[in-house]
């Protein structure tokens, strides 16, 4: 996803007068452009940046619903649109265990490694990064190495 496109889309809601997608995706483009403040590439904003913020933001929307009260019914429905519309810019997370142990199978193959218990934290370091970039779920990721360390 590139801040393009989500810049015209947000104008694009502007016109059609979707006060809800405007709006969210308002707060997309600030987050993305702060992050990009932060990490001094203001004039150079990258795919990664945008993935990398639009998968945060996409954590928190689910946060905020999970720890909603029952009786604050506005606010849920309002959280639940935030993240369909999120849903449709932010990269799709896998989260299948097979594949993601394939992955890592693979990553360590290509390092000429076995996984095993001593050297967990020296794998971990190897392997995450990669499953990072290729938007693996890091809590199955995390729970699947344990599994093959042990």
């Amino acid at each position: 996803m590139t801040l393009e496109v989500l810049q015209r889309d947000m104008i694009q809601a502007l016109k059609d007068g979707d006060k809800t997608r405007k709006q969210a995706l308002s707060g997309y483009v600030d987050a993305v452009k702060k992050a990009a403040i932060n990490k001094n590439t203001r004039d150079n904003v990258t795919e990664e940046l945008v993935d990398e913020v639009l998968m945060k933001c996409q954590k928190e929307i689910q946060e905020m619903i999970d720890t909603c009260p029952p009786n604050r019914e506005d606010k849920l429905v309002e959280y639940q649109a935030q993240l369909a519309i999120i849903k449709e810019y932010a990269p799709q997370l896998i989260t299948d265990e097979a594949e993601i142990e394939k992955m890592i199978n693979y990553i360590l193959a290509c390092n000429s490694m076995v996984a095993n218990k001593g050297q967990k934290g020296y794998i971990m370091k190897i392997v995450m990064p990669v499953l990072r970039k290729h938007h693996a779920d890091m809590k199955i990721a995390n729970a699947v190495l344990n599994r093959m360390c042990q």
